[in-house]
């Protein structure tokens, strides 16, 4: 693609973000959601492989779908009370509505189905852009919207959890491990968003830093399958040291990163009184941890076939530039200590 026409799609996919962020409006912030969709639709079809061609399909119907709801629902909601501010959604039918298309949007279960087929068919950098970039608009708006049925939310966050941990256990697709990945840290968002939303948006910074090490991660070696991943130590041997790290921190394991969230948000659940909640998501964490661990598993105790194309690569410079994966490498591993500081930086 030429390099003015990805200039000009990543700048439009900035202005939809920044659109919805700024709006208090229903209309403009729909307008922004929907800018941000058209921005990103050439550049998940720039490869004209039919994979990406499906995966793209999909992916617009379904923000259609999304987006068609929510101007459904706020028109509603204008029609019932008069108000068209995002805070003023106060009717229980607009409201659940407009929850149930923003899960949609973000990929939240039981509305989860086109996440992993859709990530599955793009390359990893628009990968990276729609696991990241691409959930910060329906969240910006998620916080904003006053929570009339907090079982909805609980009920969203806990199906999150378990088929985010229950739906990548048999995936050998490094893309789709990563999608599954996706919607169980959605669900640890959701489930405390209406309870401290400060921790919500905690989460939501870990889990961008986290998953854009690991994407980087499998960017450098050029895998997109867990196979391939037993070849990634003669491609760059202190990454793959640290790749595991990466993967546990992404699982919530101390000392690491990831850690820190899930524990302030169990934390959270249990002061609110729902000890059922905090421990049946703690018990779906842990189908979430096989899988990061197969990855583990995959490139560094397993070891391919030593032929001299194999013992190569590690003898070559990388061509890539590996200064944002060192620091958000050593971001995902090192930030513990920071959270309660970054907690109240987040804190209004």
């Amino acid at each position: 693609m030429n390099p003015y026409i990805t200039a000009a799609l990543i700048f439009t996919l900035g202005l939809g973000t920044t659109i919805t962020f700024a709006s208090s409006h229903w209309l403009l912030a729909w307008m922004g959601l929907e800018i941000n969709t058209l921005a990103i639709i050439p550049l998940m079809s720039q490869h004209h492989h039919p994979r990406a061609t499906e995966a793209t399909t999909k992916y617009f119907l379904t923000q259609a779908t999304a987006a068609a709801m929510i101007l459904f629902a706020s028109a509603t909601n204008a029609w019932l009370t008069g108000e068209w501010e995002i805070q003023q959604m106060t009717h229980p039918l607009p409201a659940t509505a407009t929850t149930m298309a923003l899960a949609l949007k973000i990929g939240l279960a039981p509305v989860h189905f086109w996440l992993p087929e859709v990530l599955q068919g793009l390359d990893l950098t628009t990968g990276l852009i729609l696991s990241t970039w691409q959930k910060l608009a329906p969240f910006a708006l998620l916080m904003q919207t006053p929570w009339t049925n907090p079982e909805l939310m609980i009920t969203l966050g806990l199906a999150s959890t378990l088929v985010g941990g229950w739906g990548g256990l048999n995936q050998t697709q490094l893309r789709k491990l990563l999608a599954y990945s996706s919607i169980a840290h959605l669900g640890w968002m959701v489930l405390v968003l209406q309870f401290s939303p400060q921790l919500t948006l905690l989460a939501l910074l870990t889990y961008f830093i986290m998953t854009f090490s690991a994407f980087m991660m499998f960017k450098t070696n050029n895998t997109t399958s867990i196979n391939s991943m037993a070849a990634s130590w003669a491609k760059a041997p202190a990454l793959t040291a640290l790749a595991p790290l990466i993967m546990l921190s992404l699982g919530g394991l101390p000392p690491l990163t990831g850690f820190a969230p899930k524990w302030l948000i169990l934390q959270e659940l249990t002061k609110q009184e729902l000890p059922l909640m905090a421990t049946l998501a703690a018990l779906t964490a842990l189908l979430s941890l096989y899988f990061y661990l197969r990855v583990c598993y995959a490139m560094t105790l397993t070891v391919s076939p030593n032929t001299l194309t194999n013992t190569m690569p590690w003898r070559l410079l990388t061509p890539q530039l590996t200064l944002p994966l060192t620091i958000s490498t050593t971001m995902s591993l090192l930030l513990l200590p920071l959270a309660p500081t970054t907690l109240t930086l987040l804190t209004p």
